[in-house]
C-alpha cells in the first residue's frame, strides 16, 4: 500500500485522536470494548470501487497505523462487479460503492447493513498530457477520428457518463466499454484512446499520465459513494471501526486530499 505523506498522517491521526476522545467521553465502556476487539490480530477485507484506489490505500494505511494488529486487504473493481461477487459469497467485510444502486441491491438481499454516504465525485474528460487533439467539450468526443472509451453502462462511471452526455445532447459511439474507470484511465494513458470520461479524482491520481478537461454540466452529475459493513462478517467490529474511520474528520481529510467531494 502507498505510504501517506508525514504531514497528512499527522493531521489525520490528530483528527482521529480527537474523534476518539469525543466518543470515549460519550460511551467509555462500549468504546473500550470495541477498540479491544478491533485490535485483535485479523485481516480485514474491504471491497471498494476502482475510483477509490488511492484514497482507500491511504485509509487502510492510517487504519493499520492506529490498529497495528489488523491487516487491511483492499480489493478494487467496478462497483457492479464487486456487488456481484459479494452476492455470490465473496469474503468481504466492508463494501464501498461508487453509487447507491449497487449497495442498495445488496441491502435488499440482506447482505449489507445500512449504507452511509461518505464522498462525492464528478466527471472529467481524460486526454493525453498537453491535450494534443485540443479536446475541449463533450461534442469533441464525437468528432471523426477521435477514439473515445467509456465505462460500461452497468458501472457507476458509465451510468454517470450516459447522464452527462444525454444532458448535453451528445451521442458518442465508444471504441470500447470498460468494466471499471481504471481501465478507461489505462487506455487513455497508454495511447490506446484519445479521450475518455473518468472521475475528477482519477485526474488527481494520475499526474503526468493523463490531463483533465472539465465539461459543461459536470457539476450537475455528482456520483454519491456509500459504505456499509457486510452482514455476517466475522470481523464486524473491525469492519465498523474502518467505516467509522472513513466517516471521521481524519478520513474525510484524506478523501478531500485525493479530490473527493464531501457527501
Amino acid at each position: 500500500m502507498s505510504r501517506l505523506p508525514h504531514a497528512l498522517v499527522a493531521v489525520a491521526v490528530l483528527a482521529l485522536a480527537l474523534t476518539g476522545c469525543a466518543s470515549t467521553d460519550a460511551a467509555p465502556a462500549a468504546t473500550t470494548d470495541a477498540t479491544d476487539r478491533a485490535l485483535e490480530s485479523q485481516t480485514l477485507s474491504v471491497y471498494a470501487a476502482a475510483s477509490l484506489s488511492g484514497a482507500f490505500d491511504d485509509l487502510a494505511d492510517l487504519f493499520e497505523q492506529t490498529n497495528p494488529a489488523v491487516a487491511v486487504q483492499v480489493t478494487y473493481d467496478g462497483s457492479s462487479t464487486l456487488a456481484t461477487q459479494i452476492a455470490a459469497g465473496a469474503p468481504a467485510d466492508v463494501f464501498a460503492s461508487a453509487d447507491q444502486k449497487n449497495l442498495q441491491r445488496l441491502g435488499e438481499q440482506g447482505l449489507t447493513g445500512p449504507g452511509t454516504l461518505f464522498a462525492g465525485n464528478t466527471l472529467r474528460i481524460a486526454v493525453a498530457p498537453g491535450n494534443p487533439l485540443q479536446i475541449e467539450s463533450l461534442k469533441d468526443l464525437a468528432r471523426p477520428g477521435v477514439i473515445t472509451v467509456l465505462c460500461a453502462a452497468q458501472v457507476p462511471c458509465g451510468a454517470a457518463s450516459a447522464a452527462l452526455l444525454a444532458n448535453a445532447g451528445v451521442t458518442v459511439t465508444p471504441a470500447s466499454e470498460e468494466q471499471n474507470v481504471s481501465a478507461v484511465v489505462t487506455k487513455v494513458a497508454g495511447g490506446e484512446a484519445d479521450a475518455g470520461l473518468v472521475y475528477a479524482t482519477d485526474i488527481v491520481a494520475n499526474p503526468g499520465r493523463i490531463a483533465g478537461v472539465t465539461p459543461a454540466g459536470a457539476d450537475a452529475v455528482v456520483g454519491q459513494y456509500p459504505i456499509a459493513v457486510v452482514e455476517g462478517s466475522p470481523h464486524a467490529v473491525a469492519a465498523q471501526a474502518f467505516v467509522d474511520l472513513v466517516l471521521s474528520p481524519a478520513g474525510q481529510a484524506l478523501l478531500a486530499a485525493r479530490g473527493f467531494l464531501a457527501p
